[in-house]
């Protein structure tokens, strides 16, 4: 009766706590009914005797959850929420190898369709990603350091926190997309240039705190994007499109903004020493 009393405001404290509104059902042996399952049930009692949550093998941590929910246990609750979460993200996101694998089964003439899909925190450096629609798709905390990009559509997908220091952004198509503290430093010559007739577009991106320094970004559309205290230092902006962007404290420093549109942003703290 103690281990089951252990911890206040439970079902299981309310049952068995001698209470007499409160009306379990019992057997004609004056044994409790409870009506759950017992491979779930299990790790809980064992938790209530030695306050460690161990689960075996073969028994899925979602069911004692639920449970513990059923039982209102918030210790264990608590503990199986954020590891839950954490296997659901593991077993969701999409490894290196398993990319690499897609990469190698797709012909070189077939647009590989990524959309949607979760790569969060994957390792994609150095791999040719050429025009694949990662439209929608979850790239934050990814690496794609040296990945060529060029011609891939990203439409609102996730790359906070990514780092795509030297890649090849050459024609790519990111409007709307988050870049929210992302790294591109040192993109080289015409990475984020137009590509023949395709403008790299990055309109409405949210690249707040992205730290872009020596980019080549000429004619790049960054019309309303966010780039709220990004680092834009030595970056070539020739021709580009900043209309009603958001500049506030964004620092320009050394940056070549010849002949770039302006028109409406908000430069507000804006660093604009040495510009060209």
């Amino acid at each position: 009766r103690n281990t089951l009393t252990k911890y206040h405001g439970t079902m299981l404290e309310r049952m068995f706590s001698n209470q007499e509104h409160w009306h379990s059902a019992i057997d004609s042996n004056g044994c409790y009914l409870i009506d759950r399952s017992p491979d779930f049930f299990e790790p809980i009692l064992n938790y209530m005797r030695n306050g460690v949550l161990i689960i075996n093998d073969g028994i899925n941590p979602k069911g004692v959850l639920e449970e513990a929910k059923f039982f209102g246990i918030k210790p264990i609750i608590e503990e199986l929420e954020s590891s839950v979460v954490t296997e659901e993200k593991a077993q969701a996101c999409v490894s290196r190898s398993e990319f690499m694998r897609l990469l190698m089964t797709t012909s070189s003439t077939d647009n590989l369709r990524c959309q949607g899909v979760n790569l969060s925190g994957a390792d994609l450096s150095y791999l040719d990603l050429r025009s694949i629609n990662f439209m929608y798709a979850n790239l934050s905390g990814s690496n794609l350091r040296f990945a060529s990009l060029g011609g891939c559509q990203l439409f609102l997908a996730d790359l906070s926190g990514a780092s795509l220091d030297d890649a090849n952004l050459e024609g790519v198509q990111m409007k709307r997309a988050n870049l929210e503290r992302a790294s591109t430093k040192k993109l080289t010559s015409l990475n984020l240039q137009s590509n023949g007739s395709v403008i790299a577009n990055l309109e409405g991106a949210n690249l707040k705190g992205a730290v872009l320094e020596g980019s080549q970004m000429s004619q790049v559309n960054l019309r309303l994007a966010v780039l709220k205290e990004a680092n834009m230092k030595s970056c070539v902006l020739r021709g580009a499109v900043l209309a009603g962007a958001d500049l506030e404290n964004c620092d320009l420093t050394g940056a070549d903004l010849q002949d770039a549109n302006l028109r409406g942003a908000n430069v507000i703290g804006t660093i604009f020493l040495d510009i060209v």
